[in-house]
C-alpha cells in the first residue's frame, strides 16, 4: 500500500491558513507556552517552591520578551529604571511608612536584600510591570515599540500604571493576609490591605513608566510588522492575564476558614478569595480582554 499523499515530513511543522508553514520550533514553544500558562493557573496562587519557580521563569520570559520587542540595548534601559526606581520607593516605603503605608516583607525573608528588601521583588516589579506596558501600549492602539509624539509620552504611563495597579488590587489582599508574604501593620479595608499600597504601586509604577516614555521619545525606532507585533502582544497579555486567573483556582479550592491581620480584624478566607476574583474578572479579565480585541482588529498594514 503506498503511503498517503499528505504526510507531513518530520522537523517540518505544519502549515497554516493563508500557507505559511509553522516551523516545528514554533509549535514547540508554544506548546510549553501553553503549559507554563497551565501551571501558573493552577499553582502560582499558592507561596511555594513551585510558584517562586513560575515566578522566576515569568521574569526570565519578560526579559526575553523585552529584548525579543525593544532590543537588548532599550530593554537593559528599561531594567534598570525599573529596579532603581522600585527598590528605592520600597525601600522608603518600609522604612517611612510613604507612600504605601507601613508594611514589612515575609517573603524572600532568607534571600539577599537591596536595603531593607529582599532582592526578589525589584525583577517581580519589572516582569509584571514590563507586560502590563505592552498591554497598554496595545489599548492605546501602538502594537509597535514608538512613541508617536507628546500624547502619548504622556498618556501611555498612566494608562500603564493603573494596568500594573489591577494586578496589585487583585493579588495584595490573599497575598498578604491570607499568604501573609508581607505585613501591613496596620491593617487595612481592603482585607487588610490600605488604600495607600495601591496609590503607591500608581506613583511607583508611573514614575519608571514616565521615564522609559522620556527614553523612548528621544528614540528612532524601527518599524514593525503587524504580524510579529500580534504575537508579541498576544503573548503579553497572555502572561499578564494568567498571573489574575491563578486566583481562581484558590476560590474554587474553597478553603474555609477565618484569618487575621495584624490590626486583628478578622476576615473569612472565603470571602477574600471571591472578592480576589471578582475584582481581577472586572480589572484584569475585562483590561486582557478589550487588548485582545485590540490586537484582533488591528489591519496588516506595516507600522
Amino acid at each position: 500500500m503506498s503511503a498517503p499523499e499528505h504526510v507531513m515530513p518530520a522537523g517540518e511543522g505544519m502549515k497554516c491558513g493563508e500557507g505559511r508553514r509553522i516551523p516545528a520550533f514554533e509549535i514547540a514553544a508554544w506548546l510549553a507556552f501553553a503549559i507554563y500558562l497551565v501551571l501558573v493557573v493552577g499553582f502560582a496562587w499558592n507561596p511555594t517552591p513551585l510558584a517562586q519557580g513560575l515566578a522566576a521563569i515569568g521574569i526570565a520570559a519578560a526579559c526575553a520578551h523585552a529584548i525579543g520587542f525593544y532590543g537588548w540595548k532599550d530593554a537593559a534601559v528599561l531594567a534598570a529604571i525599573c529596579l532603581f526606581t522600585t527598590f528605592a520607593m520600597e525601600n522608603i516605603g518600609s522604612t517611612t511608612g510613604f507612600p504605601f503605608g507601613h508594611y514589612h516583607f515575609e517573603v524572600g525573608s532568607n534571600f539577599l536584600h537591596v536595603g531593607v528588601i529582599p532582592v526578589i521583588v525589584g525583577p517581580l516589579w519589572f516582569g509584571m510591570g514590563y507586560f502590563s506596558w505592552i498591554v497598554a501600549g496595545i489599548l492605546l492602539g501602538r502594537t509597535d515599540q514608538r512613541l508617536s509624539g507628546t500624547f502619548e509620552i504622556v498618556t501611555r504611563p498612566i494608562v500603564a500604571a493603573f494596568v500594573m495597579a489591577q494586578w496589585d488590587a487583585v493579588m495584595d489582599p490573599p497575598e498578604a493576609t491570607i499568604s501573609k508574604a508581607w505585613i501591613w501593620h496596620d491593617g487595612g479595608g481592603d482585607f487588610g490591605v490600605p488604600l495607600s499600597n495601591y496609590l503607591g504601586w500608581l506613583l511607583t509604577a508611573w514614575l519608571f513608566y514616565q521615564a522609559f516614555a522620556i527614553y523612548l521619545g528621544r528614540r528612532n525606532m524601527t518599524a514593525r510588522t503587524i504580524a510579529r507585533s500580534r504575537a508579541l502582544g498576544l503573548v503579553a497579555i497572555l502572561f499578564y492575564l494568567s498571573s489574575g486567573l491563578t486566583h481562581v483556582t484558590a476560590w474554587v479550592m474553597g478553603k474555609d476558614g477565618a484569618i487575621a491581620d495584624a490590626a486583628n480584624h478578622v476576615w473569612r478566607v472565603q470571602d477574600v478569595r471571591e472578592s480576589t476574583v471578582i475584582v481581577m474578572l472586572f480589572t484584569m479579565f475585562f483590561t486582557s480582554m478589550l487588548a485582545a480585541l485590540r490586537l484582533a482588529t488591528e489591519n496588516s498594514r506595516v507600522i
